[in-house]
């Protein structure tokens, strides 16, 4: 084993500069696939298992306050903070309407703008856990998108260094006028590790590439379903409300 690498840290420090400088930028893509995707992985994962436990609260409590106070422990959950947005804007659109009516009360006892004014204000909510979900899914897809790079262009990086060292390979050939397997193997053999290097690249970055794609698919739709979800609630709690002020 110790010679193995021996021998292939010698193949490359025999390499010409281009393929050397392939290799080192395959090396750039290599380090920072990895460092992705061990960031990507923590973060999903915790972003999964705070979300259930939130989840299973919510449902569980049905009181919007104590959620409220458990989602602001969450701060990994996706879903607590689309949540804490929805439940800011909600408590907006509440006092905003404690105030109407308070206003219109004395001008009129029959008129009740109260339900236009909160069915209005659901559109808020709407609104606002639209907003949360795209910054949620902006910061879930963040640096992604360079394993896609790193999986399309390193296999061509790595094989333009090796076309690269073949060539000089058969120059030096020209040269020396001599076609011996003892001349054309270790050119070539050092410039097939630029192939190597290049697909070493590529085939961790494609598989993390293709779980964290299906992953944050998940969480997307989790967000969508809790998102209508929470406005289904709000919208019966007003409705509920309504019929008992008539």
């Amino acid at each position: 084993m110790i010679a193995g690498k021996l021998d292939l840290i010698q193949m490359v420090s025999n390499a010409g500069l281009m393929v050397q400088f392939v290799l080192a930028l395959l090396l750039f893509f290599s380090i920072t696939s990895w460092a992705i995707i061990l960031i990507k992985y923590r973060y999903i994962r915790r972003a999964f298992k705070e979300s259930a436990e939130f989840t299973e609260f919510f449902w569980k409590s049905r009181d919007l306050s104590n959620a409220f106070g458990r989602a602001k422990q969450l701060h990994g959950s996706p879903l607590a903070r689309i949540f804490r947005i929805g439940y800011v804007e909600l408590k907006k659109m509440s006092q905003a309407g404690s105030q109407k009516e308070l206003v219109a009360a004395p001008a009129s006892e029959s008129a009740n703008p109260s339900l236009g004014s909160r069915i209005g204000g659901t559109d808020n909510v709407k609104r606002a856990l639209r907003r949360a979900i795209n910054t949620e899914m902006t910061r879930m897809t963040q640096m992604v998108p360079f394993l896609a790079t790193t999986g399309n262009t390193t296999p061509f990086i790595g094989l333009f260094g090796t076309v690269w060292g073949i060539m000089n390979s058969f120059h030096g050939i020209g040269l020396r006028g001599s076609a011996s397997l003892a001349v054309v193997a270790p050119g070539i053999s050092e410039a097939l590790v630029a192939t190597a290097a290049g697909l070493g690249a590529a085939i961790p970055a494609v598989i993390a590439f293709n779980f964290f794609t299906n992953k944050i698919r998940i969480v997307e739709s989790e967000l969508q379903s809790f998102s209508a979800d929470f406005l289904n609630i709000i919208e019966r709690d007003i409705m509920r409300v309504e019929r008992r002020r008539s």
